[in-house]
């Protein structure tokens, strides 16, 4: 895929990009174009793991935002997970340079929770 111009660069979650993805299709569809192999299965896999309404899902990562040791990207990669225990959010800083407290793991989990 030839990249012809960079628009903006911004984090998004899986539903947003559900979200441009059906506008996008939308748009094709009315113009009468196939649909590439490669939007074919963005849109596929955002259809099969996107769990939340864009809205809530921004909102989430709005929410992550405030702790302490959170990350935009972190907080991204939590909202598309949605992780239901204390391992998956562990595995999900498994690369960071600081483990996570048993309060600030329950800090997240409840934030996650009281979304889905």
């Amino acid at each position: 895929m030839i990249v012809k111009q960079i628009i903006r660069d911004e984090l998004l979650t899986l539903p947003e990009v559900k979200e441009v993805l059906t506008g996008i299709r939308k748009e094709r569809e009315n113009e009468g174009k196939e649909l590439g192999y490669e939007l074919r299965k963005a849109i596929a896999h955002a259809e099969m793991f996107s769990r939340l309404p864009p809205e809530k899902s921004r909102e989430l990562v709005n929410e992550l935002m405030k702790l302490e040791k959170m990350k935009p990207e972190i907080a991204i990669r939590i909202a598309d997970i949605l992780p239901l225990s204390n391992d998956e959010i562990r595995s999900i800083y498994a690369k960071e340079r600081y483990t996570l407290t048993e309060n600030e793991l329950k800090q997240i989990l409840d934030l996650v929770l009281r979304f889905i």
